[in-house]
């Protein structure tokens, strides 16, 4: 596992690959303002446990990839699409399974829907379908709507103390109703995530691609669907998630008991083996040649 950085689609994307480049490929797309390492490591070595090349990458704005001027980012949410598609490209990789958590499921929808031949399935973790009328769905929980709305504006993004407290928060906000919070652990994982990316500051330009979203309309999908999905999570509430798998006949969901806005531990198994089950399908060839980064 070694990071590298992939220049595409006028931007340097870090990325990292796990196990074997011979096994099918995961992309792996986490969501908004989350770089590659809310992929824990763990998990990701897991998963390519199970015969899988698994591979992660900051989004713009997160990790290590190229940084822009807050509140003037030289992107839309096209260019992340086509990023993910970029890394496919240096990956030397044909066709991949998309692994979307949150934002990440709907820029995996528009991948498939907009490169269809490049992707082999779809795997939507806690998100939402594109372009849904939102009078339809439940709307995010009222208590993380107001944190988000009143406690952000209050926050010194530049401050490493003042940020970290409030993604702390944030993730407690959104965290699993059946299993402990563990806050010593996620304090620390966030820690490091902050110093790795040299601040949240940027990152914060990802909440204008929410509105480019709400634009779009989810066009027929035809790679197989799974959809996973928390039955307590606050930010896109269960009911995105069936809206979600409405939208492409013979989607299977998998149901998360009390599962937040986020990748527990404990409900590791389940999710890993639904992905291992549902990746399982639908193999092409995929590579198309040697891949750059083995």
């Amino acid at each position: 596992m070694t990071e590298r950085m992939i220049r595409t689609n006028g931007a340097e994307l870090a990325a990292e690959a796990f196990g074997d480049p011979a096994h099918p490929p995961l992309l792996m797309i986490m969501g908004g303002m989350a770089s590659m390492l809310w992929w824990p490591d763990e998990f990701c070595k897991r998963l390519a446990g199970h015969n899988r090349y698994v591979i992660r990458y900051d989004q713009r704005d997160t990790g290590h990839s190229t940084k822009y001027p807050l509140g003037k980012p030289a992107y839309a949410l096209d260019d992340f699409v086509k990023d993910a598609i970029g890394v496919l490209d240096e990956f030397g990789i044909a066709g991949a399974h998309l692994i979307g958590m949150s934002l990440g499921g709907m820029i995996g929808q528009l991948a498939a829907v907009g490169y269809p031949s490049r992707v082999l399935s779809l795997t939507a973790i806690s998100s939402t379908p594109v372009g849904a009328d939102s009078s339809l769905l439940p709307a995010s929980g009222k208590a993380w709507v107001e944190h988000q709305a009143t406690t952000s504006e209050k926050v010194d993004w530049s401050d490493r103390t003042q940020v970290i407290a409030f993604m702390v928060d944030d993730a407690r906000m959104t965290a699993s109703t059946a299993h402990p919070f563990d806050e010593a652990q996620v304090r620390a994982f966030i820690e490091r995530d902050y110093d790795r990316a040299g601040g949240y500051l940027s990152a914060t330009n990802h909440g204008a691609l929410m509105s480019e979203v709400s634009k779009r309309r989810l066009q027929e999908m035809r790679v197989p669907l799974l959809v996973i999905h928390g039955t307590a999570d606050p930010v896109f509430p269960f009911e995105h998630g069936i809206a979600l798998s409405k939208a492409v006949p013979g989607t299977k969901v998998v149901r998360i008991d009390g599962g937040g806005h986020e990748l527990h531990r404990a409900d590791w198994d389940t999710i890993i083996g639904a992905v291992v089950a549902h990746t399982s399908i639908n193999q092409r060839s995929v590579s198309h040649g040697r891949p750059k980064y083995p």
